[in-house]
């Protein structure tokens, strides 16, 4: 015997006594008579006690069925009220998101746009994960996240929002001290600055035409978030391979200069990643749409990536 109560033969046996006819609750469940006598007969059986007393023309409960109504219909009604909740939460946004984002992307891209999607959708809540580790999105419990990446997790969902390019720069005093690299081979493993979180390895990839160049970086300073080799970066002691989203601001000031300009570098995609795109809540769909308007276009782009 199964350790699992049997909710559908208790369910059926409320539905059943609030009609006082199984032919009844046959046509308002869309269920067969025969359907419904297996079930309480399998029920009966499992509880040791009739809880019908059954004729050709008269249906009764058993004292044991009368004992036993009660909280028999209250699971009936605490599983409509359950389906009824969740159609309802799947049909309309509410509820809370719990979304994983990289954390300088997430503080400079993400956090400013959430005041609309909260205002939009006023029954919605995000949990906000910040960290720039590859999270597991459904071991961990993540209704999604946003990735930054050359491939997407095949195993997920995926939703490409926008591309993001990354730039070789170094500030304006380590080129006076340096030189101006004009081939990847040019630059010093040395002075390049190690991102710990990159997807594989940390590897600097150049092409022109069939060419490919790799770059090792073996600098003196590896992070975990790129926002805390920029002081070391601006101070002219190195080059990093930046993305576009941090890079774009320094190149437009000139704080920083891109290197290696007619090589190609290896870039990537913003996307909106979750377990499934089947049967998803509405609020996890509402906010992959709402990333989809606010960040398809975005501000971070540098004019001089089009001419590379």
């Amino acid at each position: 015997m199964s350790r699992l109560p049997d909710f559908e033969g208790l369910a059926l046996f409320a539905k059943i006594a609030e009609l006082r006819s199984f032919a009844a609750a046959a046509r308002d469940l869309d269920l067969s008579v025969p359907t419904l006598s297996r079930a309480i007969a399998r029920l009966e059986k499992r509880l040791g006690a009739r809880v019908f007393n059954r004729t050709s023309r008269q249906l009764a409960l058993t004292a044991f069925g009368s004992t036993l109504l009660e909280r028999a219909a209250q699971i009936y009604r605490d599983a409509e009220e359950a389906e009824a909740l969740a159609r309802d939460q799947s049909a309309s946004p509410r509820g809370t998101v719990r979304l994983a984002v990289p954390m300088s992307f997430g503080l400079r891209w993400v956090a400013p746009v959430l005041p609309g999607l909260l205002t939009r959708y006023p029954e919605l809540s995000v949990d906000l994960h910040l960290s720039d580790a590859v999270v597991d999105i459904i071991g961990d419990g993540f209704d999604a996240a946003l990735r930054i990446a050359s491939l997407p997790d095949s195993s997920l969902a995926a939703r490409h929002l926008c591309d993001v390019s990354r730039f070789t720069v170094a500030a304006p005093a380590y080129i006076e001290r340096h030189g101006k690299p004009r081939h990847p081979r040019d630059l010093e493993p040395a002075d390049c600055l190690a991102y710990a979180f990159r997807a594989g390895s940390d590897v600097w990839r150049f092409r022109k035409g069939r060419t490919e160049e790799v770059v090792h970086p073996l600098g003196r300073l590896r992070t975990t978030n790129m926002e805390a080799a920029l002081p070391v970066l601006l101070a002219g002691h190195a080059v990093a391979e930046l993305p576009e989203f941090i890079a774009a601001e320094y190149l437009r000031d000139g704080r920083l200069v891109p290197l290696l300009t007619d090589w190609e570098h290896q870039g990537g995609g913003l996307y909106f990643v979750s377990p499934t795109t089947r049967n998803r809540p509405a609020k996890v769909e509402a906010v992959s749409n709402y990333f989809a308007e606010v960040l398809s276009e975005p501000e971070w782009r540098w004019p001089a990536r089009a001419s590379r």
